[in-house]
Order: C-alpha cells, then structure tokens, then sequence
C-alpha cells in the first residue's frame, strides 16, 4: 500500500511548524521512519491514519486522496494504529478489550469476532494471559493487546508510533521481531527515535528533523553517512569539544570516547567502522 506525501505542511497555533513542505513515498513493506522528539513523527503518523488535518500538501495513501472524506474512510478501512500512548480500560481482561476494539470496528458476527481475537491472542503469545485484568499487565505484554488491536480487521497499512519506547530489553527483541513479521504484503510504518528498532527492522527508512526530511535511503546508506567521520579517542583529560560524543567506556588509561565529527576531533584519533547509530547522528549533525 504506497503512500505519497508532497508539500506537506502542518502549523500549530503559535506558528510552530510541525512539518514544513515534506515530500515523502513510502513503498509497501516496512519502513522507518527515525527522529528526534519534536520532528514531526507523530504528527505526520495522525496525518497518516485520518486524525489530524494538515495546513497544506497533499497525501495519497493506496490511491486514496486523503484531503477528501471518502479518502480518509477508505484508508481508515485498511488501517491497523498503535499510537505513542494506546489508553485500555484496566479492569477489562485482554480477551475483553480486544472483543470490545472488535466491536468498534464493525465485526458484529460474534462467532468471528471471537475466532479472530482468539487467533491474534495467539499470534502476539498472550493466550495464556487472555482472562487477567490488563491493569496487571507489564509495558511489553500491553504493547502486544496493542498491537492484536491494530492487526483485528487484518489491515493493510499498520502503523506504529514509538511501540517500544519503555520497554526492557527482551520485549523490545520480541516487539520488533513481532512486527517484523507482519510487513510481508502490508506497509507497515514504524516511528521511532530508537536507532536500534530501525536496525534490525527495516531496510529503509527516512530521517525527520524539525518538520522537514534529512535522509531517505536504506539504512546500509544511512550507516555511509558516517563514513570517515567515526573516531575512537582514548584519553585522561577532558571530553573532546569536536563533533558528536557516541559513547565513553572507562579504560586502565583514560576514558575510551566514540565521538562523531568531520575531522579528527585530536592528534591521537584513530578512526572507526561507523553504525547505524553514527550515520543517524552525522545526518542529524548536518543540519545543526
């Protein structure tokens, strides 16, 4: 399901420009899309699932129009949304809620609606949690009703923003293989500031910065970006002022410093192999 952006632009009272002339086409499969907080990530997904209106631009999503109401009604039929903050009644059991969300979207055979909530209980590994209140659901296991919800009327475009934001280690492993395993024939949209997500997701993705697009390619040409601007500098001193801090590990003489910048940040610089993470940040760096 591609999805055409042009010219898109979004102004919040106070003339704060969320997103500012955005031309994005995003292809079927998944797709990241990467940003700081405040880039217009969310703002561009509400767009995207028919919640919020845009100043200007245009958005054509499946060959829908979505400036025109039976635009928006029938994209909204092939969409699965899992927002920043899903809100779920916590005295409600999984299987409730799911049967409830069910409900809202229509599903009004209750046979099939039973069968296919039962089915992606299943899919997301809660079955066995299916009859417990989600109050008493850790962040991950809520992450995955939330996800059964988005998958219910086996939509076309899924969209997810900042799904694993929060989560431990081993739920955000199985969050993203979860998702990873639904693009297939669906466009799947994953917005997050998480760089590892991207990672071990996507093949493609755009970068965001302050409403406008930074990057668009493949996250092998993401990783160039950084080429010949990763430094390894070890030092007992102070941080190096140049360029981009990546990390600092102790070391017996000094501390170790992953530091992104145009030019070695010092004499003893030794450069590095970049990442995922480094291309991201050296993008971001150029627009500053």
């Amino acid at each position: 399901m591609r999805i055409e952006i042009s010219g898109l632009t979004k102004t919040y009272r106070g003339g704060v420009h969320a997103l500012d002339g955005l031309d994005l086409d995003i292809p079927t499969g998944m797709f990241g899309l990467l940003g700081a907080n405040g880039a217009g990530k969310t703002t561009l997904m509400r767009i995207l699932a028919g919640i919020v209106r845009p100043s200007a631009g245009r958005v054509v999503v499946g060959g829908h129009d979505m400036a025109s109401s039976a635009g928006r009604t029938a994209v909204q039929r092939e969409l699965g949304y899992l927002p920043q903050d899903l809100g779920v009644y916590p005295d409600l059991t999984a299987r409730q809620f799911l049967d409830y969300v069910a409900l809202l979207k229509g599903m009004d055979d209750r046979p099939v609606r039973r069968r296919r909530v039962g089915e992606l209980l299943e899919v997301v590994a809660l079955t066995e949690y299916a009859d417990r209140r989600l109050r008493g659901f850790s962040g991950g296991m809520r992450q995955r009703v939330g996800i059964a919800q988005a998958l219910l009327a086996d939509p076309r475009l899924l969209i997810v923003d900042e799904p694993t934001a929060g989560l431990d280690p081993e739920e955000r492993i199985r969050f993203r293989t979860l998702l990873s395993q639904f693009a297939g024939r669906r466009t799947v949209l994953l917005s997050t500031h998480i760089v590892d997500d991207i990672g071990h997701t996507c093949r493609e993705a755009a970068v965001l910065a302050r409403g406008r697009l930074i990057f668009r390619g493949t996250v092998e040409e993401l990783t160039r970006r950084a080429e010949g601007r990763v430094w390894s500098v070890v030092t007992d001193g102070p941080a190096p002022s140049e360029g981009t801090v990546v990390s600092a590990l102790p070391q017996d003489d000094g501390m170790r410093y992953r530091v992104v910048a145009r030019d070695a940040p010092s004499a003893q610089a030794r450069p590095l192999d970049p990442s995922l993470e480094d291309g991201y940040l050296a993008v971001a760096a150029d627009q500053s």
